[in-house]
């Protein structure tokens, strides 16, 4: 048995996968927070809150490095740690670090630093040759415009440090990079309470299909475990409405694609991860869009649980130990797994959800959550508004996006504006 630090979680689906898997491989985890209500205010319904399976849970200012490694060193002793690890964006560059600290497994600090910020994650790929779009850093406003103008309309426009899609946008003149500029002036702090940095980024918009390779890498070799396609709705914002597992890819695509993905991993020099790579296939090949290095979120991992068997949440787990994951495929009866996710139409609050009862009885249903009459509908900027998925699987080929869409479009939600 082995003992885990888990810094920070999600609140969402891998605040119950990483539990899970720590659990079902026979080892435990003290979980280590700044804010613990932040936790107990979106405890799942239905279910035990997976919090109560730490062995300890420990509050620090996990905001502040330079008191939160000395601590967790004067911990370390006395609990005896065996890996570090944590599913929140937010706080992998730390979690590298208090693994560095502790001389225990895990993946370059720096590295994990770099491919937490856009910016530096775009210098770096461009240096070492690979595909991505024409970029610009950009410190302020004025310097925005003035590479817009050189980059040219359309474009996107990204914050460097924020996930989930935040404050993401399609500009397709100046007038608009004007308002997404102020937006993002008036979202100093992020969710966790960290300052973030005031950088713009601007990139090329790039056409054709994006996907997410998901990749395994440990001791300097990445395996591919597989190509993910994914919807995209919500202009101007880029909200992630599904994904298939595996994609409808030709094998000449899906190749070029984790090609691409893995040279993206080393030139970056992660090793020991998980990581979610980001790709839009355009006329002209592959093209980075981001390099994730923790599994990829919105339940992607269950979908390629559903259809080959890996785990890749176990997978995180066992690199944090230092140990080699196991990947291989198993027959789960499933060619193809599929979500949907039900974005609002307006903001407000949800008064119910119709057509639930049917989609509840569909035969290749794998899984529905939605949210409860009473919850408050945010405008759908992001991936974090969701109300609800539908995950369906396929046992004889790709067909399970068509089977999610089709019972997406059963359910209707009535949400009642302010």
């Amino acid at each position: 048995m082995a003992h885990l630090l888990m810094v920070e979680s999600w609140v969402g689906a891998m605040s119950r996968l990483l539990p899970r898997a720590i659990r079902e491989a026979g080892h435990e985890f003290t979980f280590l927070t700044r804010d613990l209500h932040h936790y107990l205010r979106t405890a799942p319904e239905g279910t035990a809150h997976p919090l109560l399976g730490a062995r300890h849970v420990l509050t620090a200012d996990t905001n502040d490095p330079d008191t939160l490694l000395p601590y967790v060193e004067r911990l370390h002793p006395a609990l005896g740690f065996d890996g570090v690890l944590t599913s929140c964006d937010y706080y992998l560059p730390t979690a590298a670090r208090i693994a560095d600290r502790l001389h225990l497994p895990g993946p370059p600090p720096g590295a994990v630093e770099h491919a937490c910020r856009k910016d530096t994650t775009r210098q770096l790929l461009a240096a070492a040759g690979l595909p991505g779009p024409r970029f610009a850093r950009c410190a302020d406003r004025s310097e925005a415009a003035a590479a817009a103008a050189s980059i040219g309309y359309p474009l996107v426009l990204k914050p460097v440090d924020l996930c989930a899609g935040m404050f993401v946008r399609r500009i397709d003149d100046e007038a608009e990079l004007v308002r997404a500029c102020r937006a993002l002036e008036d979202f100093p702090v992020n969710a966790r309470g960290q300052r973030r940095t005031p950088v713009l980024l601007l990139e090329e918009l790039l056409h054709g299909p994006e996907v997410s390779v998901e990749t395994v890498t440990f001791e300097g070799r990445t395996q591919v475990v597989g190509v993910t396609d994914k919807s995209v709705g919500g202009a101007p914002a880029f909200i992630e409405t599904g994904h298939m597992f595996p994609a409808a890819l030709c094998a000449e695509d899906a190749a070029a694609a984790g090609e691409t993905a893995c040279r993206a991993l080393a030139a970056l020099g992660l090793d020991g991860v998980v990581a979610h790579t980001e790709i839009k296939l355009t006329p002209d090949g592959p093209r980075l869009v981001e390099v994730n290095p923790r599994p990829a979120g919105n339940r992607i991992t269950e979908l390629v649980r559903h259809v080959g068997g890996i785990d890749l949440a176990a997978a995180a787990v066992d690199l944090a130990l230092g140990r080699r994951p196991d990947l291989r495929t198993r027959d789960t009866g499933l060619s193809s797994a599929a979500i949907g996710f039900l974005v609002p139409p307006t903001a407000g609050v949800l008064e119910g959800i119709d057509g639930d009862d049917a989609v509840r009885q569909a035969p290749d249903l794998l899984e529905l959550h939605l949210a409860e009459p009473g919850h408050t509908v945010r405008e759908a900027g992001s991936n974090n508004a969701y109300l609800g998925h539908v995950m369906a699987g396929d046992a004889d080929g790709p067909g399970a996006r068509r089977r999610v869409e089709a019972l997406l479009s059963g359910l209707r939600p009535r949400v009642v504006t302010r």
